[in-house]
């Protein structure tokens, strides 16, 4: 077992926004490193190809177009200071409302 380097540094309920694609989330699990299926990190181009050692995001993930779940690594988030809520439906099932750029969990963690 290889302990990750580094701790998460986004939290559950905080709104994010890829690196170089058009799309925010919010995070709603978070893995130390990588653990995905191999065809899914094969399917990266290699020259794009995030280290596996590092946290993955699950998000809520939206554009403008469509709603979605989506995995992404650290090295590929920045915070959003958009002050914006998501339209994502389903964060209201694991979410409170949006107040303050987050969302309050909705009930306690295991």
């Amino acid at each position: 077992m290889r302990i990750p380097s580094k701790s998460a540094k986004y939290n559950l309920g905080q709104v994010v926004r890829h690196r170089e694609h058009p799309f925010r989330g919010v995070v709603f699990d978070v893995d130390p490193e990588f653990a995905n299926t191999e065809e899914w990190y094969e399917s990266i181009p290699e020259d794009s190809r995030p280290s596996r050692n590092q946290p993955f995001y699950h998000l809520y993930a939206e554009t403008e177009a469509t709603y979605y779940v989506a995995y992404v690594s650290e090295q590929n988030l920045v915070p959003d200071y958009s002050g914006e809520p998501l339209e994502h439906p389903e964060v209201t099932e694991m979410f409170g409302e949006f107040q303050d750029g987050r969302y309050p969990l909705q009930f306690g963690l295991n």
